[in-house]
């Protein structure tokens, strides 16, 4: 079977995210995780199922749930009539949000071809900085040992602002106080998300998008999906392994991953033919959530092809079952 995604599949994969939008928005505030996320996997799955692609999944859900899922890793999705792709799917990035009622909350399919994506496991966490174009000289590999000061000076420089115009998105997490300390203190705005990793690089990746930086210790398989984002949008992104239990550092290193590698987007996705769908399931800076009233419903998306650059945004109307 051809393994490269010659045709913009785009559009088949915004229906998949549309989808399972549609369905976790029906959760939305109801405070049941385990209940959300399984019917947002069970939607995606079954939309996947549809897609003319050969599909093997680089990164699941396994571990999200306390069950196997049909989108754990190593699992075939779409029909296997279409291109050999490697596929990473999020059906909710930021669950705690949708569960809780906060905003930025997305799911997000991305596809490459196949043996392009780096599989990251069993590592579980990363520690990144995203930026966009405007500052992708700037990112340099000694940005993730040095100072925060001194790597908000340098993205300063590059976009020709001074420390204290730009905002810094951090994962609300205890394991960031010291950095969001450090960034305080070099004068720069600190923008905390509850979750939404993903959600987030986009953000940071994203020109005019108002965050100039994404920075900190997120999920390792989000990693891998924000590099896509990253790839296909023209930003730039550096990433390292950050092992945060004893059980994780020796899982890593059984594996013999090197912990100390700096990875940068090319390393994390080695191919420009990048598609990736997102739609919002609540509100946020990135996409708008999922509006109801009665048998009608709104979704806004975004599309990213990376070998044509194009960004596409998608605002959609369904109808919709009262059940």
């Amino acid at each position: 079977m051809d393994q490269t995604p010659s045709r913009n599949i785009g559009l088949d994969l915004v229906r998949v995210t549309e989808a399972t939008a549609l369905t976790a928005g029906r959760w939305l505030g109801l405070g049941n995780r385990e209940m959300t996320h399984r019917a947002a996997t069970e939607a995606m799955s079954l939309a996947l199922a549809s897609i003319n692609i050969d599909g093997y999944i680089v990164i699941g859900e396994e571990g999200r749930l306390k069950e196997h899922t049909p989108l754990d890793t190593g699992r075939r999705v779409g029909t296997g009539k279409g291109p050999e792709v490697d596929v990473v799917v999020d059906p909710i990035d930021g669950t705690n949000s949708v569960v809780t009622g906060l905003p930025g909350a997305i799911s997000v399919v991305c596809v490459t071809p196949r043996y392009s994506m780096w599989d990251c496991k069993p590592a579980a966490y990363m520690d990144k900085i995203i930026v966009d174009a405007d500052a992708a000289d700037a990112l340099i590999p000694e940005c993730m040992d040095a100072p925060a000061g001194w790597t908000l000076a340098a993205i300063a420089r590059a976009k020709g602002k001074s420390i204290r115009d730009l905002q810094i998105i951090v994962l609300d997490r205890p394991r960031h106080r010291d950095l969001i300390d450090e960034i305080r203190k070099a004068g720069a705005r600190v923008l905390l998300r509850p979750d939404g990793d993903t959600a987030g690089a986009l953000i940071a990746a994203t020109p005019g998008a108002g965050p100039d930086a994404l920075m900190g210790i997120g999920g390792a398989s989000e990693g891998v999906t924000a590099a896509c984002g990253v790839k296909a949008i023209g930003g730039a992104m550096l990433a390292r392994l950050a092992p945060q239990s004893e059980g994780e550092w020796e899982a890593v290193k059984t594996a013999g991953i090197d912990t100390k590698r700096i990875l940068t987007c090319d390393e994390l996705v080695s191919s420009n033919q990048i598609f990736l769908a997102a739609t919002g399931i609540t509100d946020g800076p990135l996409l708008n959530g999922v509006e109801y009233w009665g048998q009608q419903a709104k979704t806004y998306s975004l599309v990213l092809r990376g070998e044509t650059g194009t960004r596409r945004t998608i605002h959609a109307e369904h109808r919709v079952s009262l059940e």
